[in-house]
């Protein structure tokens, strides 16, 4: 998962796998862009849904220009 300073709303991050990418919208958690594989995808939306406020939060301190806060991977 990756986010960019000065990227554009709304809210999301972006997540690569083997040679698919996707950005993934924060709310909806719904591909805005690109593709996963199925079973990519449902760990990057379990891992997602667990980790909500905290991609929130980060989205915040990224339009900040801020440091970012690390997040716990998928266990």
């Amino acid at each position: 998962m990756r986010m960019y300073f000065d990227d554009h709303p709304p809210p999301h991050f972006h997540v690569y796998y083997e040679s698919s990418s996707a950005i993934v919208a924060i709310d909806s958690l719904e591909i805005i862009s690109g593709s996963l594989p199925r079973r990519a995808l449902a760990l990057v939306v379990e891992w997602a849904i667990a980790h909500r406020p905290e991609l929130r939060e980060d989205w915040d301190l990224c339009v900040r220009h801020a440091a970012l806060k690390p997040i716990e991977p998928l266990k």
